[in-house]
């Protein structure tokens, strides 16, 4: 495994993805507030907090760098507006997930963060495979991963939801380097 660069920026046409930062906490709160943003993700909960963000960032500062890596997404215009991570073990595969606030949808940005994350996460991070789980009624995030080149492997499960307290159905995709 190559050595991992603590704090990596990548750029994007529109995008600057950095290395979250305690100063986030109010901009995560406020777009995570949104049911709509949060109801799609495994981990976020409903109602979110500022609490909610301090407590997610305060929780970066023992990440292992070989495991795990968080970006927040910044637009020149807007600064913060949603965040990507990748996490667990190398083997059997890396996750990614992430988040946009509402105002930002449809616009291509999230395909942008992405991309520019794999070509990271391959040639930075020595990934040769990252895994993604989407819910079944999530097509937003369908055609995200899709363009950013993910396949679906054909694996099933229940996702543990927890804005909603339930789980729901959910396809497993991956994407080869």
């Amino acid at each position: 495994m190559r050595p991992v660069q603590f704090d990596p920026i990548l750029e994007t046409p529109r995008l600057r993805l950095r290395a979250p930062r305690l100063s986030d906490a109010a901009r995560i709160a406020v777009l995570c507030a949104d049911f709509e943003v949060v109801r799609s993700t495994r981990s976020l909960p409903h109602p979110y907090a500022l609490a909610d963000a301090e407590a997610f960032l305060a929780s970066g500062d023992g990440l292992d760098p070989a495991r795990e890596a968080r970006f927040v997404l910044d637009h020149p215009a807007e600064g913060l507006v949603g965040m990507l991570s990748f996490f667990g073990e190398p083997a059997p595969g890396t996750e990614i997930g992430y988040w946009l606030g509402r105002p930002y949808w449809g616009a291509g940005l999230m395909t942008e963060a992405v991309k520019v994350a794999l070509a990271w996460a391959a040639r930075d991070w020595g990934r040769t495979h990252v895994r993604a789980w989407r819910l079944d009624e999530n097509p937003a995030s369908d055609a995200v991963l899709v363009k950013a080149g993910f396949l679906y492997t054909g694996e099933r499960r229940q996702t543990l939801v927890t804005s909603r307290g339930e789980a729901l159905p959910s396809r497993g995709m991956i994407w080869l380097a």
